[in-house]
């Protein structure tokens, strides 16, 4: 996360909220072949504090996952900040504005069921009424492709975030965010907007 205070964000919920919105993370861990990443679709459970996903069983980060820590990184909205947007370019630098949530903790597997009922409820989240389901596909092909996949849980230890919406140059926000909009960043925009 950005070293600078001003950019830590604090509010877990809103963290979690828009790790759950997010849907999808990279995982680091640590294998004996050196650090793996994986991106994989997420269900977040803010109450129990964990995160579920699914990888397949030959991806390369499966060994370190149940060895130590997992870190899972949510990116949100990000964008450029050029220097000339700034009322003095020549004693700015450009930067990059961005949200970012990490969320730390241990790895367990899951079993069958629960792989399935993970399975189901993530194209429930992102299909929505009428999309896609389980019934839809051919129980064989289904049931083989079970094999190769596993699901996991992961129990967050720990939450960082970063809000970085040039909230330490307040009176600069409103000409980054018009400088910012007009790249095509809009959400980045609105955000900036949000923390003057």
């Amino acid at each position: 996360m950005h070293p600078s205070p001003a950019f830590h964000w604090h509010d877990e919920a809103a963290m979690l909220g828009e790790a759950g919105a997010l849907g999808c993370a990279r995982l680091f861990a640590m294998t004996s072949g050196g650090p793996r990443v994986a991106h994989t679709a997420l269900l977040v459970d803010a109450k129990r504090r964990c995160l579920r996903f699914h990888l397949a069983n030959a991806n390369g980060i499966v060994p370190g996952l149940l060895a130590g820590p997992v870190l899972a990184l949510f990116e949100g909205p990000h964008a450029y900040v050029s220097a000339s947007w700034y009322r003095d370019p020549a004693v700015n630098v450009p930067t990059w504005n961005y949200v970012a949530i990490e969320c730390e903790g241990p790895v367990v597997a899951l079993g069958q069921d629960a792989l399935v009922e993970l399975l189901d409820t993530l194209a429930r989240v992102h299909e929505g009424a009428g999309g896609w389901h389980r019934a839809m596909m051919e129980r064989p092909r289904f049931e083989a492709m079970l094999g190769a996949i596993t699901a996991y849980e992961m129990s967050i230890e720990t939450i960082r975030g970063t809000r970085k919406l040039s909230q330490n140059k307040p009176t600069e926000i409103a000409a980054l965010a018009a400088g910012v909009e007009a790249s095509g960043a809009g959400e980045m925009a609105a955000l900036m907007r949000g923390a003057a």
